[in-house]
């Protein structure tokens, strides 16, 4: 039978997920991961890492996002750049 799921802590996952652009199973799998170094089981504990690292997410998402738009925006000139195939 399947454990009860602490709702907070699989809120927190679900955001972090949505923020990276992951699956919920891989989010709640570096919490975990990140828990187990540290060596707690605590629910609690794990929701604050979950929490961490939302917040951690959220302020490196905007930088990566800009980078990404560099990256991909089209310069006048690039020989690389196809615009019909």
């Amino acid at each position: 039978m399947a454990a009860i799921q602490d709702h907070a802590y699989v809120k927190l996952c679900a955001q972090l997920a949505s923020e990276l652009g992951i699956s919920l199973a891989s989010a709640r799998r570096q919490v975990d991961q990140m828990a187990a170094r540290e060596g707690t089981r605590d629910n609690e504990r794990r929701r604050n890492l979950a929490a961490t690292l939302l917040e951690e997410a959220k302020r490196d998402g905007d930088a990566a996002r800009q980078r990404l738009n560099s990256l991909l925006s089209n310069s006048e000139g690039d020989g690389n750049f196809l615009l019909e195939d």
